[in-house]
């Protein structure tokens, strides 16, 4: 097959894989304007100073920061656990007391603005250069979560965790540079940290951090400097908003010749500022001639709520809540903003904090009781979107009546619709009192015969003496009218649907 060949005085054409129109100059590469357009490197995640300057003066970039960290530890946990609801109360307690989720905020807050944070596990009595094993840990050893970004370490990139896992390739240890006030150097143990990047980087980029990622404002630079620069010039604006002009014959000769001239003029603009007024009189030579300018402030806040829904775009975060704003449109609420913002953030927490929170709350659960957690301990995130009284109330019922449904008929037994009571009590608050003892009561009496009528807590098992009736009951196994009473065996042993 012959190779083509080129006609004499032809010349190579750069194209790309796109849509190009030469003769219109058209598309990428078509000798036009927008050809020349192209991304540049402007890492200022390096520069410390300039990133801590922003975070200090600009409340946008302060907020970009702020936000996500805050909602993904707004709600904390919910407890699911064969403890006791007094056991789960003092946990939460404990986690309060040494500050466990402000620990967690800092922490992904400065991995935000810096690229990169761990925050410490402190244990008293520990060597932190060793690794972490959690049935060393006793009663209240644990103090604590301390958040230190990369700026405050140095870590081992030539020593690495070589097991597979979700830390493979991550620094074995790091050490505490000792700037800090009361910071003392020491080496710290992978397995005794949480690690959070702000924005994960590909291979070579990640090498070029030290194994660190991206501060979640270098994607913004541009456009929060857009944004705020469109501020500023307007406020700006707002000086040049009402100018007036005066003209006089013959200024140019008057400035040049000074003396008593010039004097003259500026006492003469003295007095027109003086008693120029809503009720005043601007007084001047007939040949002078006074002028008001006023300019039109049209399109400026379109272009500033442009550049907002960009860095509300970029964050991923609705603008309601970045700024506060209420939602424009006709019945907009942004209730389906806040709703898919919360699942992202929902996302964002069991991607990135599931295995943190897990590991804190085995180390506070040893130190505060002593012992390890039970096999059924859980923990769930608390959803952001809370829920009224109202409709907990409506949730209940509804969720109540089918398990309630579903033992009636047999479809489960007590010990089960007891569990899924107590279960429902996480949303609803209601059944928060049915504790493993309950349960355990529940499980150890034997089993109704098959047909036999459901029973919980409460109703008189069949031979069980009713006792007496009382003066207003009718008489045992008579309903109105003679006739026996529906649920009951005719002798006025009743078979009843308790409620747990």
């Amino acid at each position: 097959m012959s190779k083509p060949h080129l006609r004499p005085g032809s010349r190579d054409i750069a194209t790309t894989d796109s849509f190009q129109n030469f003769l219109t100059r058209t598309g990428i590469m078509a000798g036009n304007i927008g050809s020349a357009g192209m991304y540049g490197f402007n890492p200022v995640t390096r520069n410390r100073v300039q990133m801590e300057w922003l975070y200090r003066s600009s409340w946008i970039g302060g907020i970009a920061v702020d936000v996500v960290a805050n909602d993904m530890t707004r709600e904390g946990v919910e407890i699911v656990s064969s403890d006791g609801p007094d056991r789960q109360e003092e946990l939460k307690k404990s986690a309060a007391r040494w500050g466990i989720w402000k620990g967690f905020a800092d922490t992904l807050r400065w991995a935000r603005l810096y690229g990169g944070a761990i925050g410490l596990l402190m244990i008293d009595g520990q060597d932190t250069s060793t690794p972490l094993r959690l049935e060393t840990i006793g009663k209240d050893q644990f103090k604590g979560i301390l958040p230190l970004d990369r700026w405050m370490l140095y870590a081992h990139v030539t020593d690495l965790v070589t097991e597979w896992g979700p830390e493979f390739g991550q620094p074995k240890l790091y050490d505490v540079i000792p700037d800090g006030m009361g910071m003392p150097r020491m080496t710290v143990h992978h397995s005794r940290v949480v690690r959070h990047v702000g924005v994960d980087l590909p291979y070579w980029q990640r090498i070029s951090e030290n194994l660190w990622g991206m501060s979640i404002i270098e994607r913004l630079w541009d456009r929060l400097i857009a944004f705020d620069s469109a501020t500023a010039g307007t406020a700006q604006l707002v000086y040049k908003a009402h100018l007036r002009t005066y003209s006089v014959k013959g200024l140019r000769e008057i400035i040049a010749s000074g003396g008593a001239a010039l004097e003259g003029l500026l006492k003469q603009v003295g007095m027109i500022r003086a008693f120029q007024s809503s009720e005043g009189m601007t007084l001047m030579d007939a040949d002078d001639k006074f002028e008001a300018h006023q300019y039109a402030f049209g399109g400026l806040n379109e272009v500033i709520h442009q550049f907002g829904e960009q860095i509300a775009g970029a964050l991923g975060v609705p603008l309601v809540r970045l700024f506060g704003q209420s939602p424009g449109g006709l019945n907009a609420t942004g209730e389906s903003d806040m709703r898919i913002y919360y699942d992202s953030i929902k996302q964002q927490q069991e991607t990135h904090m599931r295995s943190w929170v897990e590991k804190v709350y085995h180390v506070l659960y040893r130190s505060t009781f002593g012992k390890a957690p039970p096999k059924s301990f859980e923990l769930k995130f608390a959803p952001l979107w809370q829920l009224g009284e109202t409709e907990k109330a409506t949730v209940a019922n509804q969720k109540g009546a089918v398990i309630l449904e579903a033992f009636d008929k047999q479809v489960i037994d007590r010990p089960t619709a007891m569990k899924e009571l107590r279960q429902m009590s996480a949303t609803t608050g209601v059944f928060s009192n049915i504790t493993d003892e309950l349960i355990e009561e529940a499980e150890s009496e034997p089993a109704p015969a098959p047909g036999a009528p459901a029973q919980i807590a409460g109703a008189a098992p069949p031979g069980a003496d009713p006792g007496p009736p009382g003066p207003d009951d009718p008489q045992p196994g008579q309903g109105s009218g003679g006739q026996p009473s529906p649920g009951t065996d005719g002798k006025g042993r009743a078979n009843l649907r308790a409620v747990a």
